[in-house]
């Protein structure tokens, strides 16, 4: 097992410096530069200093993750969720997928179909039109996009999606953190 690589992945995807991580647990950034290269190994207390920072666990750390990693899901595997009054229907593509780093969604408005009003947030949002037309509205500034067209931004203003089209308008969404 290569725990430097793993302590480095856990790292950049919380968002840690080497010198954050090391301040952290009272350890040198060199220390933790050696480290993730498996030019060292940790001590126990040192490891487990470490896990706890990095918000995992011994036991959690150490499972081999390939055996639990699913790749492909079915839509049996997929959850929907049917929105009348806003005219919408999501269908999550991969389930717990909000604990992840992006959310794939599929979506289809109905006549008139929208969004709520999202607020500024960190995210970063990619939508692909499958079908119909839909309008963005970000900040003051609106967008329209048909089938085929490719939608990429950064919802630091507050955003609404909605349905310009005179009948159902389908649509992938994938955000890069908790959206929906």
């Amino acid at each position: 097992m290569q725990i430097g690589r793993k302590i480095k992945r856990l790292r950049l995807k919380k968002g840690l410096t080497q010198e954050e991580l090391g301040e952290r647990t009272d350890v040198t950034k060199g220390y933790i530069s050696q480290l993730e290269r498996e030019l060292t190994s940790p001590s126990i207390e040192t490891l487990f200093a470490l896990l706890e920072v990095l918000g995992t666990t011994p036991k959690e750390f150490f499972e081999d993750q390939k055996k639990n990693l699913k790749i492909v899901y079915t839509p049996a595997d997929q959850t929907t969720y049917i929105n009348d009054e806003l005219k919408y229907k999501i269908r999550w593509l991969v389930p717990r997928s909000n604990e992840n780093e992006m959310e794939p969604v599929h979506i289809t408005f109905s006549h008139n179909g929208e969004f709520k009003q999202f607020e500024p947030s960190l995210a970063e949002t990619f939508i692909y039109i499958l079908s119909g037309k839909v309008e963005i509205e970000i900040g003051n500034h609106t967008y329209k996009a048909i089938a085929g067209d490719s939608v990429y931004y950064e919802a630091s203003d507050k955003h609404r999606i909605s349905n310009s089209n005179e009948g159902p308008s389908e649509f992938i969404l994938i955000a890069t953190e908790s959206y929906l």
